[in-house]
């Protein structure tokens, strides 16, 4: 069943398996802020680019007290290649099951060339310490998504 979490709704408590094989949780990111951004795929312009503006702009959101997660439906070796490709400083979930996916409601129909299919919805979360969502990002720019998130926190 999808849930449609809104600003100041309590983020799912998820479980999942990152890049190596850990299990990873939101309860591991209790008393930090926490970027949670959902993508497609691995190795593809548009999340390369956002993968990309996030580590580029990893530095100025750990000042901020952020930590950064991305999810997507790919494998865990396959997050392992992406990580190493582009020198990412952070967790990737491997989220095979689309569990994550499906408790944030990004599990979804999407469209292309006219034809309907499921897919993740390209979304982001800013869960602050307490595990409240303060920010969500559905209209992602994947080139600046760093500058969406870092404009939007100063405000």
């Amino acid at each position: 069943m999808k849930t449609k979490l809104n600003i100041g709704y309590k983020a799912p408590d998820f479980k999942g398996i990152d890049q190596d094989g850990k299990s990873i949780s939101l309860t591991d990111y209790k008393g930090k802020n926490l970027v949670l951004y959902f993508y497609p795929k691995d190795n593809t312009s548009g999340c390369t680019a956002e993968a990309c503006s996030l580590r580029d702009g990893y530095e100025d959101l750990q000042k901020l007290g952020m930590e950064v997660v991305g999810v997507s439906p790919d494998s865990a070796k396959s997050h392992q290649s992406f990580i190493q490709k582009y020198s990412l400083p952070f967790r990737l979930i491997a989220d095979t099951e689309k569990e994550v996916a499906n408790a944030f409601g990004v599990w979804g129909e999407k469209k292309m060339y006219g034809k309907a299919y499921m897919g993740i919805l390209r979304t982001t979360f800013i869960i602050d310490k307490n595990g409240i969502i303060t920010h969500i990002f559905d209209k992602v720019d994947t080139k600046e998504h760093v500058t969406q998130i870092l404009t939007e926190l100063k405000k």
